[in-house]
């Protein structure tokens, strides 16, 4: 993905005054975006991004919604579905795997149609899980459809990778954190919605009712695009390249942050999906009981993503992420005990622990991102005599690919803890393994992060002599 000036024309609205795009509606195409460019960003870049973030944040939100559906689903699927709570288990499993997949692809369809283009089609497609679901959710089906059908609600995951490249396009640098956090944490919250819709649905209707949840997202769905279709833009500089993506795979921290994302967004997403799975099977709940728990957690760490982004941008993402990391350790620690002595209040507490420690984590791993790229765009435009808009048009192009692949390989972590929670339930009858292999996997990750990010900044090409250093090149310690 390559940001620039743009020198093409387009029918519908110019260039205001000084390059500056005139205000848009119905989405016509920005031909020119400077969001670095502090006056240009006063001037109209900032009304224009933040449009374009609220009605991403509609259209992500649903998307989560509809990528979550199986985790409510599941607990309309009493005994007569035939379904155990293994199968259960890797039901809402399958979702997780097709979302992460899904996350490439989406992400260059950015830059293959246009941001407000394909904000448009992905919400579509959120009509065809939601409508297959509707038609199949019933006792009788069999459970190959079940995982069909649940595969096909990956999509909705796909459309958090396109939303986050979208959006990391229309900010500066100083911003992004801010911006990314918030545009995430209210993609995020469509998980607790649909949990609170089904929690409704079950406390009035019955678990007999799972249709009614359909019934619910299925006009959402058309809302979001036609919202999309009227009120977002299309960036013009933004365009198609293949060569981002091979750049950034090669780039070590790339998978780095990877790794890093899998704990933390991983892990949101992944106990979002089986919270309630393990309430019904560790503590006995009753599908209704454990949707008036299930929502808690997803909604606050939903919440605070964006407080994680902001305590990056001021404080230094991989500062925030090694503690939070800490935290999240500390947390899993605590759920391992509670497990063991079947205490539901100490597990509540640990757990929704997790769910604001991993929220925080989301934020600030996501803001490293670009701060990394550009870190590295700095040091190379320093070593062949670049200029500073060269290095942030190459951080912006890069980070934008990085974004589609890190959070493609960090979705799979919910996948991993769905399968690690489906084998400790049927080879030892509870969560505890699981909750331990989670603790380790935390004390690793923030280990990783102090280790690359913290301990020092990793090497650069000296200045030449009589250079000074480049006082705005962020150190990666300070990404």
């Amino acid at each position: 993905m390559t940001t620039g000036t743009g020198t093409s024309t387009d029918t519908g609205a110019g260039a205001g005054a000084a390059g500056t795009p005139a205000a848009r509606r119905g989405g016509r195409r920005i031909q020119e975006w400077d969001p670095e460019d502090e006056a240009f960003w006063e001037r109209t870049g900032r009304r224009t991004a933040h449009r374009n973030l609220a009605f991403s944040i509609l259209s992500e939100h649903i998307g989560f919604s509809v990528w979550s559906l199986w985790s409510v689903m599941v607990l309309f699927m009493g005994p007569a579905y035939h379904v155990d709570p293994a199968g259960k288990f890797f039901l809402v499993a399958v979702p997780t795997l097709v979302g992460s997949f899904v996350r490439i692809p989406y992400t260059f369809a950015v830059a293959r149609f246009g941001g407000r283009t394909w904000t448009v089609v992905s919400a579509l497609l959120l009509l065809l899980p939601a409508g297959a679901a509707a038609l199949v959710m019933e006792p009788g089906t069999p459970y190959t459809v079940f995982l069909l059908v649940g595969a096909l609600t990956g999509l909705g995951g796909g459309n958090f990778a396109s939303s986050m490249t979208n959006i990391n396009a229309f900010f500066p640098l100083r911003r992004k954190g801010w911006a990314l956090g918030l545009n995430a944490g209210g993609g995020n919250i469509g998980v607790p919605v649909v949990q609170l819709v089904a929690l409704a649905v079950i406390a009035t209707a019955g678990a007999g009712h799972p249709r009614i949840v359909l019934g619910v997202y299925i006009p959402l769905i058309v809302v979001a695009a036609v919202c999309a279709a009227l009120f977002m833009d299309d960036l013009a500089p933004v365009r198609a390249d293949t060569g981002a993506l091979r750049e950034v795979v090669r780039e070590r921290h790339t998978w780095i942050m990877s790794v890093l994302y899998v704990g933390t967004f991983g892990s949101f997403i992944g106990f979002s999906f089986a919270f309630g799975l393990v309430l019904q099977n560790q503590f006995g709940r009753t599908p209704l009981e454990a949707a008036q728990l299930t929502f808690v957690g997803p909604l606050l760490g939903s919440l605070v993503r964006p407080v994680g982004g902001r305590l990056a941008d001021r404080r230094g993402g991989a500062r925030v992420t090694f503690w939070t990391f800490g935290a999240m350790a500390a947390a899993a620690g605590t759920v391992l005990y509670a497990s063991s002595v079947r205490s539901l209040p100490v597990f509540l507490a640990g757990f929704t622990g997790l769910f604001v420690f991993s929220g925080i984590g989301n934020g600030s791993t996501y803001r490293m991102i670009p701060g990394i790229f550009r870190a590295e765009a700095d040091a190379r435009a320093l070593a062949d005599g670049g200029t500073a808009a060269q290095a942030a048009a190459r951080a912006r192009r890069l980070s934008g690919a990085a974004i589609g692949v890190i959070g493609a390989v960090g979705a799979l972590g919910g996948l991993l803890i769905n399968l690690a929670f489906r084998q400790s339930f049927l080879t030892e009858g509870t969560g505890s393994p699981a909750f331990a292999s989670f603790l380790a996997a935390y004390a690793v990750c923030s280990a990783l992060t102090w280790a690359v990010y913290l301990r020092r900044p990793a090497a650069s090409p000296a200045p030449a002599a009589g250079e000074g250093a480049d006082p705005a090149r962020p150190a990666l310690a300070e990404v």
